[in-house]
């Protein structure tokens, strides 16, 4: 008799576990880490490159949107290369200690704790990129003498309302 009072919730639990045992196996969405910008991301010694994107109407040239930030104490170049084979072109940004840069950003320099300072730069343009809208093109980014990151960076056409004025 004992045993027919508990089979209603053997089963009610048999149901519960199988049910619920998708959780203890399936990976969880928000322990996933991605980027929520359009643009891409890259690390080289100090110097951390955020929300990388290159906007351009015609895939010929175009203008380097990001932002770059220096952790360490010591000023930092930055190295930027794009292109392939013979057609390899590169650009550099000083990145002060401490401090951020944002090319494109209309922000006005400010400091925010005493020590770091953001400041925002115009765009670096791009040309000969060969990449049309819509496309990822190489860019290389090395800070100093630290090993530098290679990523696919998008490049993204002016439709955007927020985009438009940096189509060259």
């Amino acid at each position: 008799m004992k045993s027919r009072r508990l089979a209603p919730f053997a089963v009610i639990a048999a149901v519960l576990i199988g049910t619920t045992g998708c959780n203890l196996t399936a990976p969880q969405a928000t322990t996933i880490q991605y980027q929520p910008a359009e643009g891409i991301n890259a690390d080289s010694g100090y110097i951390e490159v955020r929300n990388a994107v290159v906007v351009s109407e015609d895939g010929v040239e175009g203008n380097l949107l990001g932002a770059f930030i220096n952790q360490g104490e010591d000023p930092q170049i930055v190295t930027i290369q794009y292109g392939e084979g013979a057609g390899i072109a590169t650009e550099t940004i000083r990145i002060p200690a401490l401090s951020s840069v944002s090319l494109g950003a209309d922000v006005p320099s400010s400091a925010t704790d005493g020590e770091s300072v953001l400041f925002d730069a115009e765009p670096i343009l791009l040309t000969d990129i060969d990449t049309p809208p819509g496309a990822t093109m190489p860019v290389y980014f090395q800070a100093g003498d630290a090993e530098g990151e290679l990523v696919q960076v998008p490049v993204l056409d002016g439709q955007l309302d927020y985009l438009a004025p940096f189509v060259p």
